[in-house]
């Protein structure tokens, strides 16, 4: 199972309108793994993942889901086969609860909403205390993992997220990172978009540079690591 292909995409074009943004990308996800994709500001890291979940237009190539072809999915047909999106902004409903929230997020079941609520909640502790707050009256680390909570209300087969820790603390980035660790441990494999690079790939087991909308470089997160050109580029380091 864990060498399995949850996510595999392969020589995609895809841009907005004819802006080709993404220019064949080549990227896999496998079912245990948790995969950061990195680079400069316009490489095309948020594309992708607007791509796979059919926001975007795609050009030419290929993207599956666990098998199944899904290039130019309705994003609501893509939430439906289990994927879970968290957008960088605009990511909870600000005047429900916490609680409300979650409903929201399990629109597309029919059955099993307070069993998945309640895993929620055990996955996320701080926000079960919370669960009766109004979601805009909490910190920014707690409005993510709302988000991410909410997210995971479909039966996930990926999570998709977009600059999770953008404008947070460094505490609450640290827990956004042990939360994402914590989600994977529970069999969900995650793609992730991250400007905070060392981060991001300490956390994942496999990591892709993009710049300009071409993979440039990739490996296991140690190994992008301790790259001296990633290291020099993207991690601050002066080596």
């Amino acid at each position: 199972m864990s060498d399995s292909k949850a996510l595999d995409i392969s020589n995609l074009h895809a841009g907005y309108g004819e802006t080709e943004i993404l220019k064949g990308i080549n990227l896999s996800v496998k079912s245990s793994e948790i995969v950061a994709i990195i680079g400069p500001n316009g490489a095309g890291k948020s594309t992708v993942v607007k791509s796979v979940l059919g926001l975007l237009n795609v050009i030419s190539g290929n993207i599956s889901l666990n098998g199944e072809n899904i290039v130019g999915i309705a994003p609501d047909k893509a939430i439906k086969k289990g994927i879970s999106y968290v957008p960088q902004t605009h990511n909870i409903f600000p005047n429900l609860t916490i609680t409300e929230n979650l409903e929201m997020g399990a629109w597309t079941r029919t059955t099993g909403i307070s069993e998945r609520m309640d895993e929620m909640f055990e996955l996320f502790p701080d926000l079960k205390v919370k669960r009766n707050k109004v979601a805009g009256s909490l910190s920014g680390g707690q409005r993510q993992m709302v988000a991410m909570a909410k997210a995971l209300m479909v039966d996930s087969k990926i999570m998709l997220l977009d600059e999770p820790t953008a404008g947070l603390s460094p505490k609450f980035q640290a827990e956004i990172f042990r939360t994402i660790r914590r989600i994977n441990k529970n069999g969900v494999p995650i793609l992730l978009v991250e400007q905070n690079a060392k981060k991001a790939l300490e956390t994942a087991d496999k990591g892709y540079v993009l710049v300009d909308g071409s993979n440039k470089v990739e490996g296991t997160g140690q190994d992008l690591i301790n790259d001296r050109n990633v290291a020099r580029m993207f991690l601050g380091s002066k080596d």
